[in-house]
């Protein structure tokens, strides 16, 4: 007698487990996560983490790869391909980021999740415009509220600040040097001209 369909499991697709997880990746709009994988081809989510580290190899030297934000995954351009689907898009170089916002993101990566008055204590300037425009590009997400006093609106990098920079992971950006950076800003504040008067 033959066996009865569940109405709950998916359908039948006739490739293997490896390619349907990867014609998922291709179609999802955004990153998904392996248990809604999971859940879509009836596995578990352990099963669908090993096979995203088969992929995950296999694309090593390949033209696209696994990006990796907030334990989701998605499908995107290698890194090393830029430049060439730069040129077939015809993005032109208009679209570069001021050094304000350079600076802004490089604080909210690094100290994530961050309210605007700590970036703008960090900054020493208002961060208004600037997060609006890294918002707007999509660089940078509101991620909830802090607790305390008026409920600030905490910001993160996003999956496409990850896709801007050719990183696939937050793990991947260089250490910083907290020293360093205090020096050169204590420098900043000391101008040789207020000395000499």
């Amino acid at each position: 007698m033959a066996e009865e369909n569940n109405p709950n499991s998916p359908p039948q697709k006739g490739l293997p487990l490896t390619a349907q997880v990867e014609a998922i990746l291709f179609v999802a709009p955004e990153p998904i996560s392996p248990y809604q994988i999971g859940t879509i081809l009836d596995q578990t989510p352990h099963t669908i983490e090993n096979i995203l580290e088969e992929l995950n190899d296999h694309y090593r030297g390949r033209g696209i790869r696994l990006q990796y934000h907030d334990n989701k995954v998605q499908l995107t351009s290698a890194p090393e391909s830029a430049e060439v689907i730069e040129h077939f898009l015809n993005v032109e170089s208009t679209t570069t980021l001021s050094q304000a916002a350079l600076e802004t993101l490089s604080i909210i990566a690094y100290q994530q999740p961050i309210t605007r008055p700590q970036i703008d204590a960090i900054r020493g300037v208002n961060s208004d415009g600037v997060l609006r425009t890294l918002m707007s590009r999509g660089l940078v997400e509101d991620v909830g509220r802090a607790e305390g006093p008026g409920r600030p609106i905490l910001y993160s990098a996003s999956s496409e600040f990850l896709r801007y920079f050719g990183l696939t992971s937050f793990e991947e950006l260089p250490p910083l040097d907290i020293e360093e950076f205090i020096e050169e800003k204590e420098e900043e504040l000391v101008d040789p001209q207020v000395l000499k008067d």
